[in-house]
């Protein structure tokens, strides 16, 4: 009997990863039919600029060339959200701007009013699919449970570099 546990030929990191954004593009969907926030919600969304399919004005991207925070709280405007995307409107600098954000992009996602909280590996394949990856390391260290009453999720899977 072999004790080694052999790889996964099943991607589960790219399946949970998937699932969780599921999870933002269906709190946004909320928001959008709803025509707003309820209560105190309010989000920071955290993306990669350059990502595929990010569709943002030339000038946040030379202001934010790798990754931007954006705040979704008192003022926006037409959120429209599908199963792919969101796009938003939001002002910068007194600037009204509309961005595109693939959830594929998006890299974290923060609603502080009840601090929750998912963080992602941004999809950067040739083809805006998920990016290649090294072989699962399945017999890593086990992750100890955060008993701080948060409802933090952190995803993160090691990979070789």
């Amino acid at each position: 009997m072999n004790a080694q546990v052999p790889d996964s030929l099943i991607p589960y990191d790219e399946i949970v990863q998937d699932a969780l954004r599921a999870v933002v593009g269906r709190v946004l969907g909320q928001v959008a039919s709803n025509g707003g926030l309820p209560g105190e919600h309010h989000f920071y969304i955290t993306f990669k600029t350059q990502a595929a399919g990010v569709d943002i004005p030339k000038r946040l991207v030379e202001r934010f060339p790798d990754e931007m925070t954006i705040v979704i709280q008192h003022r926006f405007w037409d959120l429209t959200v599908d199963a792919s995307r969101f796009s938003v409107g939001l002002s910068f600098n007194q600037i009204p701007s509309t961005l595109i954000i693939p959830f594929s992009a998006i890299t974290g996602f923060h609603d502080p009013a009840v601090n929750f909280e998912l963080r992602f590996q941004a999809a950067e394949g040739p083809d805006g699919g998920p990016e290649p990856h090294d072989p699962a390391e399945n017999d890593g260290p086990q992750a100890k449970p955060v008993e701080d009453g948060s409802n933090v999720v952190a995803v993160d899977f090691k990979r070789k570099k």
